[in-house]
C-alpha cells in the first residue's frame, strides 16, 4: 500500500495536537481541540484551515480560454483577470465530473483549483478533452501550500502580513501579493459561509505563513481547525461536496446549482444537450437540506420516507453547533412527494425531517 501523503504543514500540525486521519489519500488534520469548538471559533472568530491536499492544475495557451468555456458550464469568457469563478464539469449525461473554481490571470493563462480525491482523474479528464484546442494543462499542485482563513476576524488576522488592503478585495476575486514575505495568491472565495481569504504560496513557506497568521490574529480568537469543522462549516452554509450532493449521476440541476449552467453561452459544452433536455422536461428529483428535532444524526445512505415510502436518500448529515440540533441534505424524488411532510427512520424511530432553506444557521 502507498503511504499517505502529507502536506507542508505536518509538524504544525503535529505541535498544535491534530488528530490525523487519511483523507483522500492524504494524511490531515480532522479536530484539533474538537470539531464543535472550532466549527463555533470559525463562526464566531476565525478559523484556519489546511487545505494544501486540494489540486491545482495551469490551463495556458492562445485557446485556453474557449476549451475551458467548453470544459465547464459556467461562462468563463465573463471572466475578468483576478477574478475568479465557481463552475463544474459535467459528462455527457449531465452528470458532474468535479466542481471546481478557475482563476483568470490573464486570456491566455488560468489556475483551476479541484478536489483533492479527483486530482488526478480530474487531470486525464482535463487533458483529454483539451486534445483538440491550442493549450497546454500542467498538474502544478506540488508547487502550492494552501491556507484557508474563514470567520468574521479573518481578514484582520491576515492583515499584519500583507501591504494588500484586504477588506477592499472583491469576492470572488485574486491578488498576487507578499504575505509574511513570501510571493503568493491572495483569493476572496470560501467554503464555510463566512468571510475571509484563501491563500496560495510556494509548497515551503506554508508552515511559516500558518504560524504567522496565528501570531498575528492571537488576540483575535483565531484557532487551527480541522477537516471536521469544515465539512460541518460548508454543509452549515448549504455548499455542495463532491461524492454527497455532486456525483456523477447528480447534474447540477438537480443539486440546485443552475446557477452555474449557463445553456446559453456560446457555443458548446460537455453535458449541455443533456442539461438541456432535464431543464426541459423538468427535475423528477432534487437535493434538499433540512434540520431534525433530534439528537440523532441521519447520516449518509439513511432511507428519506414519504407515506412510509422510501422517496430518496440522505447524502450528507452532521450535527450543527450553532443550531444544537443535527442537520443534513439529501436527493428526494419529486414525484408525488410532500416536502413538507418528509420522514426519516433512526433507530426504529420515525423523526419529521423539516426542509430548510441555506444558510441553515440563519
Amino acid at each position: 500500500m502507498n503511504p499517505c501523503k502529507r502536506t507542508a504543514l505536518y509538524d504544525f500540525h503535529m505541535e498544535h495536537g491534530a488528530r490525523l486521519v487519511e483523507f483522500a489519500g492524504w494524511e490531515m488534520p480532522v479536530q484539533y481541540k474538537g470539531i464543535l469548538e472550532e466549527h463555533r471559533m470559525t463562526r464566531k472568530f476565525a478559523g484556519l484551515f489546511d487545505v494544501s491536499h486540494m489540486g491545482e492544475f495551469n490551463v495556458t495557451g492562445p485557446m485556453a480560454e474557449k476549451f475551458l468555456n467548453y470544459l465547464v458550464t459556467n461562462d468563463v469568457s465573463k471572466l475578468k483577470d483576478r477574478r475568479a469563478q465557481y463552475t463544474v464539469m459535467c459528462n455527457d449525461r449531465g452528470g458532474v465530473v468535479d466542481d471546481l473554481l478557475i482563476y483568470r490571470f490573464k486570456q491566455d493563462s488560468y489556475m483551476l483549483c479541484i478536489n483533492a480525491g479527483n486530482t488526478e482523474t480530474d487531470y486525464q479528464w482535463i487533458r483529454e478533452k483539451a486534445g483538440s484546442f491550442n493549450c497546454e494543462v500542467e498538474n502544478v499542485s506540488a508547487d502550492y501550500t494552501q491556507l484557508a482563513v474563514q470567520g468574521p476576524m479573518a481578514l484582520a488576522s491576515v492583515a499584519p502580513l500583507t501591504v494588500v488592503k484586504l477588506e477592499e478585495l472583491p469576492r470572488f476575486s485574486f491578488i498576487e501579493a507578499v504575505v509574511s514575505g513570501a510571493p503568493a495568491i491572495i483569493s476572496r472565495t470560501g467554503y464555510t459561509g463566512e468571510d475571509g481569504v484563501e491563500i496560495y504560496c510556494p509548497w515551503d513557506v506554508g508552515t511559516t505563513i500558518a504560524r504567522s497568521i496565528l501570531d498575528a490574529g492571537k488576540f483575535l480568537g483565531i484557532g487551527p481547525c480541522g477537516l471536521g469543522a469544515r465539512d460541518s462549516l460548508r454543509l452549515e452554509a448549504g455548499f455542495s461536496l463532491y461524492g454527497h450532493e455532486i456525483t456523477e449521476t447528480i447534474s447540477p440541476l438537480e443539486a440546485g446549482l443552475g446557477w452555474v449552467v449557463k445553456l446559453d453561452k456560446e457555443g458548446d459544452f460537455i453535458g449541455k444537450e443533456a442539461l438541456r433536455a432535464e431543464k426541459a422536461e423538468g427535475r423528477n428529483r432534487r437535493i434538499i437540506f433540512f434540520h431534525l428535532d433530534s439528537r440523532r444524526i441521519a447520516r449518509q445512505g439513511t432511507p428519506v420516507l414519504f407515506c412510509d415510502n422510501k422517496v430518496g436518500e440522505v447524502v450528507s448529515g452532521s450535527f450543527s453547533p450553532m443550531l444544537n440540533q443535527p442537520i443534513g441534505s439529501a436527493l428526494v424524488s419529486l414525484d408525488g412527494t410532500d416536502l413538507n411532510n418528509l420522514e426519516v427512520e433512526l433507530r426504529n424511530q420515525v423523526i419529521p425531517l423539516k426542509v430548510k432553506k441555506p444558510p441553515l444557521h440563519k
